[in-house]
């Protein structure tokens, strides 16, 4: 499997953003619904404590990741949907906070309402290597 970072402007990477990624010979693709930041039990994590759930939800991330054969390095799309969209550049796109490498295609969206009101919520898709 190869991929390809689309990066035909120079504007970007002052603002660290990806435009997308090209990928050729794929075996297998991974596709999350929205993570948001539970226990292994199902209980809030971080309640008022936006890094906390930054945190837990990449966490629960990458534990789908690994279960499906693939990793956080993998990722190529991710977007975050925040009530809060001025939080968006604090912590939830930084690959430091996430833990991928490279940077995925990704995008932040403001929404009224999450799956739990306190919470944010961000599906991924990445790439095995099969």
């Amino acid at each position: 499997m190869e991929t390809r970072r689309l990066a035909p402007w120079d504007w970007q990477e002052k603002l660290g953003y990806s435009q997308g990624w090209r990928v050729d010979g794929a075996e297998t693709l991974v596709f999350l619904a929205g993570q948001g930041p539970s226990s292994d039990e199902g209980e809030l994590v971080g309640e008022g404590d936006f890094e906390a759930q930054v945190r837990q939800t990449f966490t629960n991330i990458r534990t789908l990741l690994e279960d499906a054969g693939a990793s956080m390095e993998r990722i190529v799309k991710l977007t975050v949907y925040l009530t809060d969209i001025g939080r968006l550049s604090r912590s939830t796109l930084s690959p430091s906070c996430s833990g991928h490498r490279r940077r995925a295609a990704r995008r932040g969206i403001r929404v009224g309402a999450a799956g739990r009101p306190q919470a944010c919520r961000r599906p991924a898709s990445a790439l095995s290597a099969s």
